[in-house]
């Protein structure tokens, strides 16, 4: 696989780590097969500054907001852009009739595949991998995929936007608007500019570079980037904030008014359409 896409290994063995956890926030019985060897070699690689807690908030975050999204807005078609080694097709309780597309580099998915095999298919449900280059056009390939523009979607943007630059952040939340039809979702995860230049970060920064794995983009304003492409924004929460602790986060979250301080972002967003008929 290439390099960028080792790292979903990494956030599956620290998905896994939780899962063993007694106290686990979720379980991932597929987390340890996909991370491999080489999750748990970037895990150690990559250790400190709290990724181990906030990568089991984010996925917690994510795995509550994408059930509550398809019950209750009724969305049958969810896209998981740069899937990784995603297992939620696996192991959420999805309603009958949803059909969960993961894109990624090619041979990302292959791997996968070739992990899984033995797997039993969910019944009630449909997977549909879409081999892309997000860099490229991945709208076309979606749609022979079978995704319907004209019906409401869940996207989900996770572990992805920091990896590329700004102008190619803001494009493809764009994209990800102009096609979104009415009572459509999004939800992601993004960093603040200022993680990037954290001291304490610059090891962490470094290996990340080092292993071809560049985090390119952050923004201290996640409400306006996203409202600027075309989002209504639910909601912001950092780690640690209600909502978004779950007893994992061990540090003080420092208030938004506070400047030059490293942060993480979970969002949840609407299409404006919606938000402006449940104001009416």
């Amino acid at each position: 696989m290439e390099a960028v896409s080792r790292t979903a290994q990494w956030t599956a063995a620290a998905r896994a780590l939780e899962t063993e956890r007694e106290d686990r926030l979720f379980a991932d019985p597929y987390a340890r097969t996909v991370a491999d060897e080489t999750g748990f070699e970037l895990l150690a690689r990559y250790d400190g500054g709290g990724i181990v807690p906030f990568l089991a908030i984010r996925t917690t975050y994510l795995d509550r907001a994408v059930v509550k999204a398809v019950e209750e807005r009724g969305i049958r078609q969810v896209v998981f852009l740069a899937a990784g080694m995603d297992t939620r097709f696996f192991r959420l309780p999805w309603p009958d009739g949803v059909t969960v597309y993961e894109l990624d580099r090619p041979a990302l998915l292959e791997a996968k595949a070739e992990m899984l095999k033995d797997e039993p298919q969910p019944a009630g449900r449909t997977r549909v991998t879409v081999p892309v280059d997000l860099t490229q056009d991945w709208t076309g390939p979606l749609k022979e995929a079978g995704w319907k523009s004209e019906e409401p979607v869940l996207w989900v943007v996770e572990g992805l936007l920091f990896f590329l630059p700004e102008q190619a952040v803001r494009t493809l939340i764009s994209t990800l608007s102009a096609h979104a039809a009415p009572g459509s979702v999004l939800l992601g995860d993004v960093i603040s500019k200022s993680a990037l230049e954290n001291p304490l970060a610059r090891g962490f920064m470094k290996a990340l570079e080092e292993d071809g794995n560049p985090w390119l983009f952050g923004t201290e304003e996640p409400e306006t980037l996203l409202a600027d492409c075309g989002w209504a924004v639910r909601e912001v929460k950092q780690p640690g904030e209600d909502g978004a602790a779950f007893d994992r986060w061990p540090y003080p979250v420092p208030a938004r008014s506070v400047p030059r301080m490293p942060r993480s972002f979970l969002f949840t967003c609407d299409t404006p359409t919606f938000e402006e008929g449940k104001a009416a």
